[in-house]
């Protein structure tokens, strides 16, 4: 530990660039001919910067390492030989090489009046430079489209190759980048990490108002990015400049009120369901400028959502019907300070605060027994800080990049952390309270410190790119029962009397209860401890970009990554992580190239996989007992150190007849510990766990048909192995049924006695011992699945220009097959995960995303944004057997898409499809002139046509249409939730 601290201070000190560069190529309009010692000037006077360079003998110029603030534009001066060229409103993103052309107009061929020439053909937006498949919205684009609440995810499903997700928890990832799993997107600020490492998804929730533009590397993008075999996001900052620039803003989205109707509940920002009652206010400024001209630059922004949103909280029998009102807070704060200490040498320094508070008031969305005392609160709050200095040499560019970044989770802050929970039946057995508390702890801490060292080169034709990158995160995790305790009682028929006439209403409590009460069921955690483990990763990597021609460049790149997770419980982790990557991108002509290559990715590995076989993992000598014997069987490899697989995570102890709030401790309960039966356990993997990749082919094809509108498409294959499932190391041998006419349900009794140690009611026997502290069910997360891309791309681009109008047009056409789903995904027979080959949760066949601008008079824009996408699919699950758990394997609980539940009889897995899904969002805003500023009057409409549409739409597994009872033939579709119907947004915006 003491090294990376002092690595990271070596960094620290050491050189860091911005991020991007500009390669420019001259060329002669008459003959399309490259024209080499040509001097082009660069300026961007937002910031103050020029700088002049000669174009080489294939035409072309590189300008490294410049920042990415404000618009940039290059020109080459009138000479005998040419009308003077010039390029304008040259935006940069981070981490990227942008091309420009610039057409010099020969006076030989062209006869103009020069004192109309302002500048040349600059055709722009067409990559010459390698086969990177990416996408990007500005932040003017961002202002015109319809965004619900701000939220920048929503933009990214504007974009070619990327589709809203469905997760497997409320609060999971909505993007997907071509259907892969949410989890293991690599989000970026400023090619810096911005990565949950739990569970996956933003740390910090980057706001519209912070962002210069954002970005998505889909496919064959540069050995520079790495710790995913997914896709990345890289989101760009903004900066201040020479002009003061200042903004503020209040939207408020009203809610049901004016909405479009429907039964279903909606999700919030978060991914919560909320149903009545819901409204939305946001309000936040952003203000820039320069604290000194031309040399030091600021920019702040501030944005805070409120939600409102409403309960049920219905106990008839204690007389109990009240609203109980929720409120859900964002807050992002975010600061960069840039510094310009002279032409070579900059620094930059970036901050930024996120605090999330989700509000569970207690209730339910349409009644519920959980009472406010038993209420919590989500937090997700982050910080980030990161540190850049840039150093632009002749020949070279020096760039290092450090940042701490801190993530605080509390999934359940109980409004009475001390409390016990008390589950409240009345003499019937009917649950009718919940107080206290919500009965569970997950608290997550993450620390992580961030490195990396850059060098790039420029060898003429060549343009050598190497660096070096730690990641380092410590994690520690709060889990597992209440170690207040957790109490089950029953009222009798006087007691119930008693405490309804108490007339308490919604704020009933632990302490009304009588004390004379009958305890059914006390439990307690054996370990209310924090564990956890540092998290290490190491990377390499070294590209040549080489200009073999003036039309053709090849990119050669070779990466590796280690991560020590990837461990587990062997003596050694995945060590063999090369990653190689090449690409080609061959210019026909100065408006089209053809572009393809091949690149392995590696994903790092989740820690909630670690974690998991952590918290729920033992060391009892009955459980160490039930491994030596899967061990002798040969199911655990014949080396596997039971010592390294094993570990005290949480358990609770139970006791019944015991006195209302006066339950024993967890100390006084340990030494059930070794005798506590469970329906499952977990181990880390005696073989450690090979880091999944995705094997990446791609060709393509731009045309620049104008200097404003822009063709392209894109032909992707993807090949992932090693994708992370669970294996039952003591699952029940297999029991297919595959004829709906002729069922015959396992018991469980019957498949206990099929696994390899077999289970009696809640024992064992193993060498003809009664075993008591064993597992039914003991799981491993195995590196074993696969998965199967390919699509094509098609987009159509039309910028405004002198038009009133500009659209964007993309349709993708893909096929996603997989064998797992996510880390938790188990299959549902007998560990025959060939049978679960099917589509992905995530896969659609087609889909239409169109963008229509229309300005029809000065200050009046209107935006059209629709996405038209083919059904998702529908796991079918068994229907009129009285169980879904026909092979009777215990696993018939919670999501039927992780392999919990069989499938229906002679159904695949995903064999059915939702109906087709449309959505159209509308969007207008007025400018006017209000003194010195500009007064912005918007309204958003988001479906427009109130659509019920049943699929398409960011969403949890377990609320969605995609699980459906019964046979594809039968057609049931029962309708548990539809995408929101019409909403309306209305904002007024302040600029100056």
């Amino acid at each position: 530990m003491k090294k990376i601290f002092l690595i990271l201070i070596l960094l620290q000190g050491s050189l860091l660039w911005a991020q991007s560069n500009l390669e420019l190529h001259v060329i002669s309009l008459g003959d399309q001919s490259p024209r080499s010692g040509i001097t082009v000037f660069l300026t961007n006077k937002a910031i103050g910067f020029s700088a002049q360079k000669a174009t080489d003998e294939q035409g072309k110029v590189l300008f490294s390492g410049l920042p990415v603030s404000g618009q940039y534009a290059a020109s080459v001066s009138e000479s005998d030989d040419f009308y003077p060229g010039l390029a304008e409103g040259i935006e940069l993103r981070s981490n990227t090489t942008a091309s420009v052309n610039i057409g010099l107009a020969p006076r030989k061929d062209f006869e103009v009046d020069a004192v109309l020439i302002t500048s040349g053909a600059a055709i722009k937006s067409i990559n010459t430079v390698n086969a990177e498949v990416s996408s990007t919205l500005s932040r003017q684009e961002s202002t015109e489209l319809p965004v619900e609440g701000r939220d920048i995810t929503r933009l990214l499903f504007r974009l070619p190759n990327v589709t809203q997700a469905t997760g497997f928890y409320p609060e999971a990832p909505n993007v997907a980048i071509n259907g892969a799993n949410a989890l293991f997107t690599n989000y970026l600020i400023d090619g810096m990490d911005n990565n949950e490492r739990f569970l996956g998804g933003q740390k910090f929730a980057m706001p519209i108002g912070f962002m210069q533009s954002v970005s998505v590397l889909s496919n064959k993008f540069s050995a520079e990015f790495g710790n995913t075999a997914n896709g990345v996001i890289n989101l760009t900052t903004r900066s201040g400049s020479n002009t003061t620039h200042a903004e503020a803003f209040a939207i408020t989205r009203p809610g049901p009120a004016i909405d479009g109707k429907s039964p279903y509940p909606q999700r919030d920002l978060s991914g919560n369901q909320v149903l009545n009652g819901f409204q939305r206010y946001q309000a936040g400024f952003a203000l820039g400028g320069a604290l000194v001209k031309n040399k030091t630059f600021y920019f702040l922004n501030a944005e805070q959502t409120i939600d409102l949103k409403d309960n049920v909280l219905s106990s008839p029998v204690l007389g109990v019907n009240e609203t109980v009102r929720g409120t859900n807070r964002f807050t992002y704060l975010s600061g960069k300070i840039d510094q310009q200490w002279s032409s070579r040498f900059r620094s930059s320094l970036r901050i930024n605060s996120g605090i999330v508070n989700i509000e569970r008031q207690g209730g339910g969305l349409e009644g519920g027994v959980s009472f406010p005392s038993a209420g919590n609160r989500q937090d997700r709050n982050s910080f980030l800080s990161a540190l850049k200095n840039t150093y632009t040499g002749d020949r070279f560019l020096s760039e290092t990049n450090v940042q701490f970044a801190r993530f605080h989770w509390n999934y359940s802050q109980a409004v009475n952390p001390n409390s016990p929970q008390v589950a409240v039946l009345d003499p019937d057995g009917q649950t009718i309270a919940v107080l206290g508390h919500p009965g569970y702890e997950f608290n997550s801490f993450e620390n992580t410190l961030q490195g990396q060292q850059k060098f790039t080169f420029f060898l003429g034709k060549h343009t050598l790119k190497t660096g070096a990158e730690i990641i380092s995160a410590d994690h520690q995790l709060i889990g597992g029962g209440n170690a207040n305790g957790n109490y089950t009682v029953q009222l009798t028929a006087d007691q119930l009397a008693t405490v309804r006439a108490l007339n308490r209403g919604a704020s009933l409590n632990v302490n009304d209860i009588p004390a004379n009460v009958q305890v059914l069921n006390y439990n307690v955690e054996l370990r209310p401890a924090s564990y956890g483990t540092r998290q290490n990763i190491f990377s390499l990597y070294a590209e040549d970009q080489w200009a073999v021609t003036t039309h053709l460049n090849v990119t050669l790149g070779l990466r590796y990554d280690y991560d020590n997770l990837s461990k587990g419980g062997s003596d050694k982790g995945d060590v063999n992580n090369l990653a190689p990557r090449t690409s080609f991108n061959y210019r026909l002509s100065s408006r089209s190239s053809i572009r393809g290559g091949y690149g392995l990715y590696y994903d790092k590995v989740l820690y909630a996989i670690y974690s998991d076989a952590l918290q729920q993992n033992t060391t009892s000598p009955d459980y160490l007992t039930q491994l030596q014997a899967l061990k002798d069987q040969g199911i655990l490899p014949a080396n596997t150190d039971l010592n390294a697989i094993t570990y005290d995570g949480n358990l609770s102890a139970n006791a019944s007849g015991v006195p209302y709030l006066n339950g024993p401790s967890a100390s006084s309960l340990q030494e059930q510990r070794n005798q506590v039966f469970s329906g499952e356990r977990r181990i880390l993997n005696p073989n450690g766990y090979q880091n999944p990749y995705n094997n990446q082919f791609s060709l393509g094809y731009q045309y620049q048909a104008s200097e404003n509108m822009l063709f392209y498409v894109d032909v992707m294959h993807n090949r992932s192995e090693n994708l992370f499932r669970l294996r039952n190391l003591n699952g029940a041998a297999p029991y297919p049924i595959t004829d709906p006419n002729n069922v015959v349900v396992r018991t469980q009794a019957e498949a206990d006695l099929s696994r390899p140690v077999p289970i009696y009611g809640n024992y064992a026997l193993i060498n003809g011992d009664t075993v008591r502290g064993v597992a039914r069910n003991i799981v491993v997360t195995e590196s074993g699945g696969s998965s199967r891309y390919t699509a094509m791309s098609l987009n159509l681009q039309k910028a405004r220009g002198n038009d009133d109008y500009s659209y964007r047009i993309i349709y993708t056409l893909s096929e996603l097959r997989n064998n797992t789903e996510d880390i938790n995904f188990r299959a549902a027979n007998g560990n025959d995960f060939e049978a679960e080959w099917g589509p992905s949760i995530n896969d659609r066949t087609h889909v239409l995303n169109g963008i229509f601008s229309w300005y029809p008079v000065s200050g009046l824009t209107a935006t059209v944004a629709s996405l038209l996408q083919s059904g998702q699919p529908i796991n079918r699950i068994p229907t009129g057997y009285g169980t879904t758990d026909l092979n009777g394997d215990g696993q018939s609980f919670g999501d039927a898409y992780v392999g919990n539940s069989d499938r229906y009889p002679g159904e695949s897995r995903n064999s059915d499809r939702l109906p087709w899904a449309s959505t159209f969002d509308l969007g207008a805003q007025y400018d006017f002139k209000v003194g010195d500023g500009k007064l912005s009057l918007r309204a958003d409409v988001f479906n427009l046509f109130n659509a019920a549409n049943l699929s398409g739409y960011s969403n949890n597994a377990t609320q969605s249409n995609q699980i459906q009872p019964g046979a594809a033939a039968s057609g049931v579709l029962i309708r548990r939730n539809a995408a929101p119907p019409r909403q309306f947004q209305f904002g007024l915006y302040y600029s100056i």
